[in-house]
């Protein structure tokens, strides 16, 4: 299927590893002319330089942190005229008992997870806006809509943004520009075996994956029977950075093998 977006910028936001990276070799493959932004420079440039290769794409790194005004301003001035834009972020840790969750976790939780994506797509808008084309997809989380006590840390900010963003894209898609919002479940990524020992912590478990795996699973429970893998989600996040997207407006799409019952 030609998705009709060769040549055009396309920014990855997060874009080093887990579903980040294979959205950006999705877009990659596609025939984009690519940036990809994290914070840790040694994984970035290697996840960069193997995107190149593979698919023969032009792929700029940029070491950026985009919770912060100079992360965000390294990407600015790396890349100012995007066409298309994708955004993931490293999910805020496990909570445990949710009365020891502090201002000062909120207050993280909400620069990395919605002001870091807000301000990026509000410097972008207006770019793509004059352009008369653009994409923007947030790669955030299901527990957006499906609340889970451990899970505090990254559902509600993520439901902030995309009561945000199902009201912008309304203002924006006369205009050509398209606002989207993948909400991915479990998925087996470099984050999530990172988030393991917080896991096991956040329930005063032993952290010992023959521990924390039957607990993890007992209490997350998939009809689809496994976990997904970063190419589950890619494909979808890059058809909705495409021109075959065009009539797909502010909506927020669950991919979690079944895992959030609701008809909506």
């Amino acid at each position: 299927m030609d998705l009709q977006i060769k040549g055009k910028k396309a920014i990855m936001a997060g874009g080093s590893a887990g579903m980040g990276r294979a959205t950006a070799e999705r877009l990659a493959e596609a025939g984009t002319e690519l940036y990809i932004t994290a914070r840790g420079e040694e994984r970035l440039a290697k996840a960069a330089n193997e995107i190149s290769e593979k698919y023969g794409a032009k792929v700029t790194p940029v070491v950026a942190d985009s919770s912060t005004d100079e992360g965000r301003a390294a990407l600015f001035a790396a890349c100012p005229d995007p066409d298309i834009l994708s955004i993931t972020i490293k999910p805020p840790a496990p909570n445990g008992d949710f009365l020891k969750v502090t201002p000062d976790m909120w207050r993280s939780s909400i620069e990395t997870t919605l002001i870091g994506p807000i301000e990026i797509m509000r410097h972008y808008i207006p770019v793509m806006k004059d352009k008369g084309w653009g994409r923007i997809v947030n790669i955030a989380t299901f527990s957006a809509k499906n609340p889970m006590i451990w899970r505090l840390m990254s559902g509600p900010a993520r439901s902030a943004l995309i009561n945000y963003t199902a009201s912008v894209s309304r203002e924006i898609a006369q205009h050509g520009v398209i606002i989207n919002n993948l909400l991915p479940g479990i998925f087996q990524t470099e984050g999530f075996k990172e988030s393991m020992e917080d896991y096991a912590a956040a329930f005063d478990l032993e952290p010992k994956i023959e521990v924390v795996q039957p607990h993890f699973a007992s209490h997350n429970k998939i009809p689809a029977g496994f976990m997904g893998v970063a190419d589950d989600l890619a494909p979808m996040a890059v058809f909705l950075c495409s021109d075959l997207a065009r009539f797909i407006v502010g909506q927020n799409i669950v991919i979690d093998g079944g895992q959030h019952y609701s008809i909506f």
